[in-house]
């Protein structure tokens, strides 16, 4: 029997091994698309767009969330300059994770993850600690799964170049366009 696991996707190219890694596990990935810190509009429909097509050729559920830029600004209020993978990264993390847990207890989804480490640009200890904090004050399971390991980047590089995927320059917000 397979476990539903709500998990925090980004876009496609970061979703597409994670979703094969997580079925290989015995899970049901359900996709939850909450990333307001991605600038421009456009960008974000970029993004969005293609992890919507890629999700249905996938049969993978996909959630979408309502956006809200304004309270994703005012929660990095301060920490605008900070480097990329500094103190605004964590609290985009800490933001997006918080959004994702709501929504797993929410749904009474026992299981939660996250593409984001996926990438090497992310730090996966921290989004770690966040998750697990957070899993333990709603008392769900996060699934740590560092999804970089076992070739996990170069996998999902090659599924989105076998795809064809908009693959973005950059982390997502405004901030980080200037910073990579």
């Amino acid at each position: 029997m397979t476990k539903d696991v709500l998990v925090h996707a980004c876009c496609a190219v970061c979703s597409a091994y994670p979703i094969e890694k997580l079925r290989e596990l015995g899970y049901n990935p359900i996709l939850y698309f909450f990333n307001p810190n991605i600038f421009p509009q456009e960008e974000f429909d970029r993004r969005l767009n293609e992890l919507i097509k890629y999700t249905k050729k996938k049969d993978v559920e996909l959630i979408i969330e309502n956006q809200n830029s304004e309270d994703w600004y005012n929660a990095i209020s301060g920490l605008e300059n900070e480097p990329e993978r500094g103190k605004r990264c964590t609290r985009c993390f800490e933001y997006r994770l918080l959004y994702t847990v709501l929504k797993a207890f929410k749904l009474e989804y026992q299981y939660f993850t996250t593409t984001l480490t996926v990438s090497p640009h992310k730090n996966s200890k921290v989004i770690f600690e966040i998750a697990n904090e957070l899993a333990k004050k709603y008392e769900l399971t996060f699934l740590d799964i560092d999804f970089k390991k076992e070739n996990g980047f170069l996998k999902t590089m090659q599924i989105a170049k076998q795809e064809d995927f908009y693959r973005q320059t950059y982390c997502g917000c405004e901030f980080s366009m200037f910073h990579n």
